[in-house]
């Protein structure tokens, strides 16, 4: 029976990296995985799933305004997909969450949704808050802080390195804009500021 996950972690727990295992899985076993992201994250160039270890694969991509169920449906009539893998699913909108369940109760294909679960305010994405709500399955893939806690919670650095505690809640960047600690971390250096 077909269900909806969701993966989510901090950042750089390697959720990218699992996705592309997992389409390799299908693959492996002569099964069709169909791959989707968020049109806004670019890091690795439109269309494509990267990990920061050198995995890659093409995806199609959403956009805000995308109907998921639409795009899924076409390509399950051109050749049946086996899985739906959906990298930076917390981009997702609460209508594209819906849609998904969808995929899942209507076409019977299982989808396995990887993502951030709070932004670097402590808040929830839209996608991440509706995937917590309604998907059959919860995994966190965990990251560890520089102290060796758990890390779940992401602060949002300055160009001097600076954890930083405003601004849009979405801003594509790696490494070098954000950094994943642990809860006491967070609450410590916002209280710097």
């Amino acid at each position: 029976m077909a269900q909806l996950y969701f993966y989510y972690s901090a950042m750089n727990a390697g959720k990218s990296t699992t996705l592309l295992q997992s389409a390799f899985n299908y693959r492996e076993r002569g099964m069709t995985p169909f791959i989707l992201t968020a049109a806004i994250d670019n890091r690795a160039g439109v269309g494509k799933v990267a990990s920061r270890i050198g995995l890659e694969a093409d995806a199609c991509t959403f956009e805000p305004s995308s109907n998921v169920f639409d795009l899924i449906s076409r390509h399950h009539q051109e050749q049946k997909l086996d899985c739906i893998l959906v990298d930076e699913s917390q981009f997702l909108s609460k209508q594209q969450v819906s849609q998904l369940t969808d995929v899942v109760d209507s076409l019977g294909v299982p989808v396995l949704c990887y993502g951030l679960r709070t932004d670097f305010m402590g808040e929830l994405f839209e996608g991440a808050k509706y995937l917590l709500a309604w998907a059959d399955k919860l995994i966190e893939l965990k990251t560890v802080c520089h102290c060796g806690r758990k890390a779940n919670h992401v602060l949002r650095l300055d160009e001097h390195g600076n954890a930083i505690s405003g601004g849009n809640q979405v801003e594509i960047g790696g490494n070098d804009r954000y950094v994943s600690v642990c809860r006491k971390h967070y609450k410590s250096e916002l209280n710097k500021l």
